[in-house]
């Protein structure tokens, strides 16, 4: 989701003005707008689903932190040894 300067920097006023065509272009490009007031971003314009998948994407990486930190603190089985120690409690064979 790449930024286009040229296009996707638009001011409140110009929102205000051309609402219709800037959600088009949200949803036509698939890209953020950034809203800006006096020069300055204030906000950025998403389309739902886009904001969907960033949040998605997020939420799954939240979920992986703890398993980096595992992993960085030596906290891990390989997966054989992990698999051949659940058989033997769990009393499966093959």
């Amino acid at each position: 989701m790449t930024l286009s300067i040229t296009e996707d920097i638009r001011s409140i006023t110009d929102l205000k003005r051309n609402t219709n065509s800037i959600l088009e272009q949200i949803h036509k490009t698939k890209r953020p707008v950034v809203l800006t007031v006096n020069g300055k971003a204030e906000a950025v314009l998403l389309a739902a689903k886009e904001y969907e998948k960033i949040a998605n994407a997020f939420n799954l990486l939240k979920l992986l932190i703890p398993a980096e930190e595992d992993i960085g603190n030596n906290r891990y089985k390989e997966a054989s040894a992990f698999f051949k120690e659940f058989k033997r409690e769990k009393t499966i064979s093959g």
